[in-house]
């Protein structure tokens, strides 16, 4: 079962838009073994959008396309749909309603005739009603293929998706069970563990396919299978996992589930331990406790983090000793630990994370040369560090400096379970 992604709209072309819609639809899709084929973006141009569909149709089951539904007269997705199909657009009332009660409840503008308007739709579809707001959904079918034309806000998009979209999809096909078993794996650069699992990656079967993903400062290695027998898929993937893990055992510290990264397993581990962690942070710059923060629910282990960018800050608000600084360096071990200790202490936690360095591409407060980073972990029981040179790009150095960081607070969670 094969779908293709087509994105529309002239602002996802020049940059001014990021497309996440196609994320959130291949994942979803995959979720219920529907594969997706192909993602495209093109203008908002008739002709473009005419041929888009013509050649999609000759390859998948499912054309998806978000974008250009809006009110305004750029929006042409709606009527180059209608030409597609050899249709008439009417004027749906159940979705005009909903376009009232929107506006009677959350809009205090006048409603105008292009917002009614929306409720126009091809005759031949069936409408997916858009509670979230005035551009409905719209399933049609044709050759075989099925046509789905979403909005492209993202919420808006993405609650069709749910309660729409894929209820209908799976109750129309009959969909393989796809599974993807992804390993995280610290330490180990990508062309190392290639050799290190050589032999057993030529012995793999073909229906289980090997993906490396690597990242700055770890890798996931991702395996992947389908069939329609689910047992049977999931039994041949735990066989490979089986003879994978010895081999990699020291590197790999756990699986990636569904959508979690590093700092949500680092969240559940903490939960189930009541366990707290705090940060310290310098030249990542609020990065880790961003990361940990975006995750709801994180108050229950996350309990705070002081942004002691300037030399002054880790003095003043932290509390470390100007002497130490002096005579260490700003960027030292010395300084990352004795960062990592007083947060620690100020926030009455269990574990604690500093960073101190130099993330370029000028040297600031120390000397030491631009990419030279500093993490410390600190427990109850004690605090260590280690140096890391992450290179000369201000941006990657951040980034693999907090990936650093969460790769050595995991392990030290992991060895005191």
């Amino acid at each position: 079962m094969l779908a293709e992604i087509i994105t529309i709209g002239d602002e996802l072309l020049i940059g001014q838009v990021i497309d996440t819609n196609s994320a959130y639809i291949a994942k979803q899709l995959n979720k219920i073994g529907v594969s997706v084929y192909q993602i495209t973006s093109i203008q908002d141009d008739k002709q473009h959008i005419l041929q888009a569909f013509e050649e999609a149709e000759k390859r998948v089951d499912i054309i998806i396309i978000t974008g250009g539904l809006g009110p305004t007269k750029d929006d042409i997705t709606k009527k180059t749909i209608a030409e597609y199909f050899n249709d008439t657009l009417v004027r749906s009332t159940a979705v005009e309603d909903n376009i009232r009660t929107l506006w009677s409840k959350y809009v205090r503008q006048t409603l105008l005739q292009v917002n009614l308007d929306q409720a126009l739709v091809p005759s031949k579809s069936t409408v997916l009603m858009n509670t979230l707001g005035t551009a409905p959904g719209m399933w049609m079918e044709r050759n075989n293929t099925v046509f789905i034309s979403l909005p492209g806000v993202p919420f808006e998009m993405e609650d069709l998706i749910d309660n729409e979209v894929v209820p209908r999809i799976t109750e129309k096909f009959e969909c393989p069970y796809i599974l993807h078993r992804t390993l995280l794996i610290y330490g180990l650069g990508e062309s190392t563990l290639a050799a290190r699992i050589e032999a057993w990656e030529d012995q793999l079967p073909s229906h289980i396919r090997l993906a490396y993903l690597p990242s700055l400062g770890n890798m996931r290695l991702r395996l992947s299978s389908k069939g329609f027998d689910k047992e049977a898929v999931i039994a041949d993937v735990q066989k490979q996992l089986g003879t994978l893990i010895p081999l990699i055992k020291d590197e790999f510290v756990g699986f990636e589930e569904e959508d979690d990264s590093i700092e949500i397993i680092i969240g559940k581990q903490l939960t189930a331990l009541g366990k707290t962690v705090a940060t310290a942070e310098s030249c990542t710059g609020g990065k880790i406790a961003e990361r940990f923060t975006a995750n709801s629910g994180a108050s229950a282990y996350f309990k705070g983090s002081v942004i002691s960018y300037a030399t002054a800050s880790k003095i003043d608000v932290l509390g470390l000793s100007k002497t130490d600084i002096d005579a260490h360096s700003v960027v030292s071990s010395q300084v990352a630990e004795s960062m990592a200790q007083h947060v620690l202490d100020l926030f009455k936690t269990d574990y604690a994370i500093a960073t101190t360095g130099n993330a370029g591409p000028t040297k600031g407060d120390s000397d030491v040369e631009v990419g030279t980073v500093y993490i410390a972990i600190a427990t109850k029981t004690g605090v260590y560090s280690e140096k890391f040179m992450l290179g000369n790009l201000r941006l990657k150095v951040i980034n693999k400096g907090a990936n650093k960081a969460f790769e050595m607070l995991l392990k030290e969670i992991l060895k005191n379970r």
